[in-house]
């Protein structure tokens, strides 16, 4: 494995990388320019419903204008990858050098973004139960890239590694010594979200930092001088805040009683948990912030989902607040942070005994700073750049050789 810096890009380099960023039914992806100060996307996209008869593939130029936007049967990542190829292909635009994975969990060993190499595919594999429900179709995606960009560097970027460096007290679960030992701990995650927001505050945060990315997926990151010492997630992407389908933070004897009167084993609780829970249980109607809000005036569940979520949240925040002893700005991002200024809303008014308080006008806009001059906290909304990090510690790491 070699470890974030090792042979890195030189720093006049301007490399073509594309970012990958799988899911466990889609794909998403990014070619960018990138240099040692800049980076530029020169195009975007997803594969969405990977398997379904009814997949669709849409990609976008820099500008955001349509490139192409099709409903077709895309069977497997293989098939998404291939298209992906096809496309760079009659784009016109200059071939990858590199390519970056989105890597969920590489488990206790993987804790740096790296060059992937036999190692490191075994080190994965050797994690999958630590993330069953994304690191298989990761695994195939880094694969299946091989295959098409034969020889082309490939990267993993860990969503963990931004909170690699917990402290002891938050990073240690309450387990025996022997369980901690066999790597059940606080691992955190939407680290390259947050990585992200750090950059596009031009790596000079204030002291005192929450990062809410609400999503499909949904964390809190409470962040000190640049550096995250607590986050809601725990072992896997499941805990937490409530989520989309996932339960988020659950008392563990309902996991126990289930297991004991209804006799459900590891494969039911995994699909209630993660599949089952969180806004689409709650509601019955889906996962969807923008369908519970449509549904909300005549169904009191999902009404409820929504309140339940902002409630969530908000004492997530609180307990960063805790943590951090204080905050002096919180960001929103995300598809739910980024886009719902009712949600935003319904978090910031629980929070006035803090101070925080939002200037109704920016915030339906989104426009920054959204909070009142008279908040004692500022509050941002801003774009989560994923796929842009990926690019560039796919750059940082491309081997000085092939540069």
């Amino acid at each position: 494995m070699a470890p974030l810096g090792y042979g890195s890009a030189d720093a006049e380099a301007v490399l073509t990388i594309l970012a990958l960023n799988s899911g466990s039914s889609s794909l998403k992806f990014g070619l960018y320019r990138v240099a040692s100060s800049r980076t530029e996307m020169l195009l975007s996209g997803e594969a969405e419903s990977i398997g379904d008869k009814q997949g669709k593939f849409y990609a976008q130029d820099s500008r955001g204008n349509a490139l192409l936007s099709e409903t077709i049967s895309i069977p497997s990542q293989r098939d998404a990858i291939i298209r992906i190829g096809r496309l760079l292909a009659d784009s016109k635009l200059p071939a990858p050098a590199a390519v970056g994975h989105r890597i969920v969990h590489g488990g206790p060993k993987l804790r740096q973004h790296c060059l992937i190499d036999d190692s490191v595919l075994r080190q994965l594999e050797a994690a999958f139960a630590f993330a069953p429900l994304h690191i298989p179709s990761a695994l195939s995606v880094i694969r299946f890239a091989q295959e098409h960009f034969v020889g082309l560097p490939q990267v993993a970027c860990f969503d963990t590694t931004f909170h690699a460096e917990l402290p002891m007290v938050a990073r240690v679960l309450p387990v025996s010594k022997e369980l901690q030992l066999e790597g059940i701990q606080r691992y955190g995650f939407h680290g390259l979200s947050c990585e992200s927001i750090l950059r596009q505050l031009a790596n000079n945060p204030p002291s005192r930092l929450i990062i809410a990315h609400l999503g499909n997926g949904a964390s809190i990151t409470a962040v000190k001088s640049g550096k995250s010492i607590d986050t809601s997630m725990g072992l896997t992407p499941t805990g937490g805040v409530i989520m989309g389908t996932r339960c988020g933070d659950l008392d563990p004897g309902v996991l126990v009683y289930l297991m004991r009167e209804k006799e459900f084993d590891a494969a039911m609780l995994e699909q209630l948990v993660d599949h089952r829970s969180g806004l689409i249980g709650i509601s019955g109607v889906g996962s969807d912030m923008r369908r519970l809000h449509e549904a909300a005036t005549s169904n009191p569940d999902a009404r409820l989902a929504i309140q339940m979520f902002c409630y969530s949240a908000r004492k997530q925040i609180a307990a960063m607040i805790a943590a951090l002893d204080g905050v002096d700005m919180m960001v929103f991002t995300g598809g739910i942070g980024e886009n719902d200024a009712n949600v935003r809303a319904e978090i910031c008014d629980g929070l006035s005994w803090i101070g925080v308080r939002l200037d109704d006008a920016r915030n339906r806009s989104a426009s920054n700073p959204i909070d009142d001059p008279a908040s004692r906290c500022s509050v941002l909304v801003l774009a989560s750049q994923e796929d842009e990090q990926i690019a560039r510690h796919t750059w940082a790491l491309f081997p000085r050789s092939l540069s």
